[in-house]
């Protein structure tokens, strides 16, 4: 087995953790979880509090259009491309606290290492949180990380509204001025990195099952968004016959069942989940007028989520329960295979702490998937105990997530070392 490296010998596990127990604490829920909506209050004191501890580590602070928070330990040569590490802050509305805040303290952890060990290093490295990943309130997510790697244009993200009315545009006004007056440095030149490095959470039973505390994730698997409307008529629950009812919801029960059974015809690895479902006008007795739900597809080949996308529009020009159907598109990510070279080095890294750690492809989408498309991508996961994410139950090991940001230091260290400016 390979030895690890300095820079992994190195980070302070007691500090790392105790940076994951500040996080939690902010927008903490009782009895447990957190809630960090993106450019909310909550989320905009977690990016605070990122900058503090890294102005406290020499490093400066910086921020995009977006909202997206560097933090920038300089190189010898500050014109080469920095390497990035880093993940999200936000949360889902009731959700554990480590997925995405994860991502972002282990490259802390690494930044704090590098600057303790005083270790010279020629290109920069750069910790960055991606703003809105979830999508919880503005979606979609990953909105920071797509519109950096130009895969989104900033109007149609600016433009998106949470369920109050809120535009993204009006949330990140008082943000971008809250970072300002914070000190942190407006970048308004775009930047490259050399290579992009996200550690987090599996969301899902495989590494827990396998006893292995990381992995090296090989590719994204492809994720679709729809948005469904199905409209009928609104009348009295009482003295309107079944045959002369336009009832919404009667509707969206037999389109959704029509929808799972596309997927079934597939195979087992079609991820189909309505996540939102919403009545109008919503009343104990009268018939549904407007049924509107939301669809989040997933599959890691194109071709399946091509075949499933043409048959969901089919369904949708036909009418069910004497309804029509309006369906949308409102976001189509597609499946990303990461760089086989950063992949090797991770598996490395991997390696040196952990033979007989497999090789996973990611079920969820991540900021990295978007990142891929501009340099050179990989990620890390680490495992939650019963694959549980996305709610207050979230929960790691401390001495998996250690050995997680280990790996992370080594595979940096052997970036940072490998000349390829």
């Amino acid at each position: 087995m390979q030895t690890s490296s300095s820079l992994a010998r190195a980070v302070d596990g007691d500090r790392f953790w105790a940076d994951i127990e500040a996080q939690a604490k902010i927008g903490a829920l009782s009895p447990r979880g957190i809630r960090r909506l993106a450019l909310d209050d909550q989320d905009n004191r977690a990016r605070r509090w990122l900058m503090d501890q890294g102005k406290a580590l020499g490093c400066s602070a910086h921020y995009d259009d977006m909202g997206n928070v560097f933090l920038r330990r300089e190189g010898q040569d500050p014109s080469l491309p920095p390497l990035l590490i880093g993940s999200h802050l936000d949360s889902q509305p009731s959700a554990g606290a480590y997925d995405g805040t994860l991502g972002v303290v282990a490259g802390l952890a690494v930044l704090r290492a590098l600057a303790e060990q005083q270790i010279v290093h020629k290109r920069p490295v750069e910790v960055v949180s991606w703003t809105n990943e979830e999508g919880a309130r503005f979606a979609p997510g990953a909105s920071g990380s797509s519109w950096f790697a130009g895969r989104r244009d900033a109007e149609t993200i600016l433009a998106a509204r949470d369920d109050d009315g809120v535009t993204f545009r009006e949330a990140l006004t008082d943000c971008l001025a809250l970072l300002e007056a914070q000190g942190a440095q407006f970048r308004d030149i775009p930047v490259v990195p050399h290579a992009f490095l996200e550690l987090h959470i599996e969301q899902g039973p495989v590494l827990e099952a396998q006893g292995a505390p990381v992995c090296v994730v090989t590719g994204i698997q492809g994720v679709n968004w729809y948005e469904v409307e199905v409209n009928g008529q609104a009348n009295h629950a009482g003295t309107t016959p079944e045959a002369s009812r336009r009832d919404a919801f009667m509707g969206a029960h037999a389109l959704v069942g029509a929808l799972k059974q596309a997927v079934s015809a597939l195979n087992d690895q079609v991820r189909f989940t309505i996540g939102k479902f919403a009545l109008t006008p919503n009343s104990v007795n009268t018939i549904a007028q407007q049924a509107r739900f939301t669809i989040d597809l997933r599959h890691p080949d194109p071709a399946v989520l091509d075949t499933l996308d043409a048959a969901f529009q089919r369904l949708a020009e036909q009418e069910w329960s004497n309804c029509t159907v309006r369906l949308e598109a409102t976001s189509k990510v597609a499946p990303v295979a990461f760089d086989h070279h950063l992949v090797a080095i991770l598996d490395d890294a991997v390696k040196a702490f952990c033979p007989q750690a497999p090789r996973l492809v990611s079920g969820a989408f991540h900021d990295a998937i978007h990142l891929a498309h501009l340099c050179p991508t990989a990620m890390l996961f680490t495992p939650c105990r019963a694959g549980i994410s996305h709610h207050p139950d979230e929960h790691i090991e401390r001495i998996d997530a250690e050995v997680a940001v280990r790996v992370l230091a080594h595979a940096v260290e052997r970036l940072l070392t490998t000349r390829k400016d």
